[in-house]
């Protein structure tokens, strides 16, 4: 018979006679009447065409055909129990994967606490990491392929937005460059030449610094576009070029890339870093924890 046909209502019955090997028992864990217990075994059996069970003694035994189908029948439902209710998250045995969206500079800077405390406290757990242009390509946080973005978004439909920390972006140029000594004047800034940054300029994610100059009404001639932070970096390093780059970033590659920090015209600027994650994975268990552990990851001492 088609198991359309079929109450299943019938097989929770069916389910708890065979475990309590009792009527009467397997009424009490369903909270129903033993004749109702017994009203149901009779339709499975119809629907069956088997007996199903027999009596012996004070109690009762399975058929051939009901010992077969006992584990499959039990499994069958705490698997449909697991789906309908949610699996129990375990932080100590997951063998999820979360993948988390940030740019280079994160990748650098933060994603290595990140993965010291995923070890800690998900050892079984797999950390992805994608950059921001993965992070469009791959449908942004309304796909599937995302869990969580940290970086300079902005709030939309289905995503919610947690500000985090402010990062501050400083110019940089090579330590003995010479042009620049401790202070460079309006005119000396706009001679220099500058290396931009557009990590995924067909998503929208372009050289914010174009911007700050605009709006501080300084000349800046871009000599070199690069879609990361780092590639920038290494650039200034050998150049006579400079760019606006993160502070963390320099605090952390600047004295090996012998880099330094130029007081200019145009003041340091901060952008707002937000973690963000979709509507679909906001009572998720794990992704709550998850998000957690990033919190944490890159929170001030």
């Amino acid at each position: 018979m088609s198991i359309s046909a079929l109450d299943l209502n019938l097989l929770l019955v069916l389910d708890a006679v065979l475990s309590e090997r009792s009527v009467a028992r397997a009424a009490r864990r369903l909270h129903v009447t033993p004749s109702a217990v017994s009203n149901s075994l009779a339709r499975l059996r119809v629907a069956l065409g088997d007996p199903l069970i027999a009596r012996s003694g004070r109690g009762i035994v399975p058929t051939p055909r009901a010992a077969e189908l006992a584990p499959a029948l039990a499994h069958a439902l705490r698997g449909l129990e697991s789906v309908v209710h949610g699996a129990t998250f375990d932080p100590a045995t997951t063998t999820r994967t979360f993948t988390l969206a940030i740019a280079d500079v994160g990748q650098v800077v933060r994603v290595p606490h990140l993965a010291a405390r995923m070890v800690a406290a998900m050892p079984r757990a797999r950390l992805r990491v994608v950059g921001i242009d993965s992070l469009i390509s791959l449908g942004g946080l309304v796909g599937t392929e995302v869990d969580v973005a940290l970086g300079a978004g902005e709030p939309g439909p289905g995503i919610h937005l947690e500000p985090l920390f402010d990062e501050r972006t400083v110019l940089v140029a090579r330590r003995d460059h010479p042009a620049i000594g401790k202070r460079l004047s309006r005119p000396t800034l706009e001679a220099l030449r500058h290396v931009a940054i557009e990590m995924a300029p067909a998503g929208g994610v372009r050289d914010r610094a174009a911007a700050i100059y605009a709006d501080a009404g300084v000349h800046r001639e871009v000599a070199v576009i690069v879609p990361s932070f780092t590639a920038a970096a290494a650039v200034v390093a050998a150049t006579d070029l400079v760019a606006n780059i993160p502070a963390s970033l320099v605090d952390m590659l600047g004295s090996s890339l012998g880099l330094r920090i130029v007081a200019n015209p145009v003041a340091p600027y901060s952008v707002s870093m937000n973690l963000r994650w979709h509507e679909r994975t906001h009572a998720d268990a794990a992704m709550v924890a998850f998000r957690d552990l990033v919190r944490r990851s890159v929170a001030k001492d």
